[in-house]
């Protein structure tokens, strides 16, 4: 049974492409009015349209979570827009740095790999929990991953921040609980998005090419499928879930 959002007002991060758009477009079609973050402004108008001509109500805004001023700028304005903010579904990510080794590791990969994905995470965070305190409520949904969680990452950048979600995301629900506000985090597995398979590809070839390329390719699960944990833990339904949910 699809999760029920209606009239929840929902901000989604990294709504362009992949698992983002995807999670966008369920969210909207289940009754939620939607704020969509991105720096792809072209995917991202996409995203809208699609949302908007199946009967949802949606808007982009173009935000890049590395910069705090955009980042409060964009959530005061979606605020107004929206009406308040009940649930914040952060999607936005990137993977860099795949196959290099540490004494080879740029440091220039280790930050924009940790700024985007770790202190992004935080910067959407605080300027959404200071309007959620308001309300006495909300939901706040990260994007950690198994990399770095409970296994190894292809790159040490990737597994280390996603390791840092995942530790922000245990600490926020310790400290928001008292204010009403839920926080959990999702693990997602092997995904079909450009940025899991511009890593198969790059693991492909720095293992040699082993292995058929086009099976690993489509061993990768949908981000249809993985949108609907996000939809799940944005409703009401999902009140009673702590912590972490892994999916494949």
């Amino acid at each position: 049974m699809p999760a029920d959002l209606s009239g929840k007002r929902i901000i989604v991060t990294g709504a362009a492409t992949g698992i983002g758009r995807s999670t966008t477009l369920r969210v909207s079609a289940s009754g939620a009015k939607v704020a969509a973050f991105d720096v792809n402004d072209a995917d991202g108008a996409a995203t809208i349209s699609d949302a908007n001509e199946a009967g949802g109500n949606a808007r982009y805004w173009h935000v890049d979570v590395r910069d705090e001023t955009a980042v409060a700028g964009a959530v005061a304005t979606a605020e107004t827009w929206l009406g308040g903010i009940d649930v914040l579904i952060h999607v936005a990510g990137v993977l860099q740095g795949a196959a290099v080794e540490l004494d080879e590791f740029p440091a220039e990969i280790w930050d924009t790999v940790l700024d985007i994905n770790l202190r992004g995470s935080f910067t959407i965070s605080k300027y959404v929990t200071g309007i959620m305190k308001k309300q006495r409520s909300g939901v706040i949904i990260l994007t950690a991953s198994g990399a770095g969680v409970h296994g190894g990452s292809s790159s040490l950048a990737y597994g280390s921040s996603k390791g840092g979600v995942h530790g922000l995301a245990l600490v926020m629900e310790s400290h928001l609980e008292k204010y009403g506000i839920r926080v959990n985090d999702v693990l997602p597995g092997a995904v079909d998005t450009l940025l899991k398979v511009t890593n198969v590809v790059d693991m492909h070839e720095a293992g040699g090419r082993k292995g058929n390329l086009k099976e690993k390719i489509g061993a990768l699960v949908s981000p249809d499928e993985i949108s609907k944990v996000y939809a799940f833990l944005a409703s009401d339904d999902a009140r009673m879930v702590r912590g972490s949910v892994r999916t494949r």
